[in-house]
């Protein structure tokens, strides 16, 4: 629970990957964020059309208080979810391979002035380095910046985790209830809140 963004695309071309790589650090090391950098040349100094899972290039970054911004794509250019290339690179499931291609991040936690930030961050890699790059802000920042509108977002999903937090702690799970019926008993009553 908590607001998140969703975003995918490609790189542009496969040799604006370390000038991609060493603005995002910039923008981290100001920042003292954690980061990670993954291979930084594709083979040749090209896209690959056959796919390879085992490596993973761009640069990932941790916020304080959200979650892993991963801006890594696959050999063939394509904007990727690390984690669920591990989970699901190796599938034969098509849904299953295509869910690596969409990376979700809450930022809910890690409050309104960070989530513009990255929000102003991916509008400026997406002008510069991106390819058919699409973003769904939660927040409606992305689409309108609005920053009244992202704040109003904001304050209605810190007020479903109270109402959900007060709902745990009003109302325990009763004796022999299976977890699936203590769910949606304390869905009914946070919405009731």
């Amino acid at each position: 629970m908590g607001l998140n963004i969703h975003y995918s695309g490609q790189l542009k071309e496969a040799n604006m990957l370390s000038s991609l790589i060493d603005e995002v650090e910039d923008i981290v090391r100001v920042n003292k964020w954690k980061h990670h950098i993954h291979e930084t040349v594709f083979p040749e100094n090209k896209f690959c059309k056959n796919i390879a899972f085992d490596k993973i290039f761009g640069i990932s970054f941790l916020p304080t208080n959200c979650e892993t911004i991963s801006i890594t794509f696959l050999s063939n250019g394509l904007m990727v979810c690390p984690t669920r290339v591990h989970l699901f690179g190796d599938s034969n499931i098509k849904e299953e391979r295509d869910w690596i291609y969409t990376t979700s991040v809450k930022t809910q936690f890690a409050g309104i002035k960070t989530h513009r930030l990255i929000i102003l961050l991916f509008k400026y890699l997406d002008k510069k380095y991106f390819a058919n790059f699409k973003l769904f802000d939660e927040s409606g920042y992305w689409e309108t910046n609005d920053e009244v509108i992202m704040k109003k977002q904001f304050q209605k999903y810190d007020s479903l985790i109270e109402k959900f937090a007060l709902a745990v702690e009003t109302f325990p799970a009763q004796k022999n209830e299976n977890i699936m019926a203590y769910i949606e008993r304390l869905l009914k009553n946070v919405n009731r809140l």
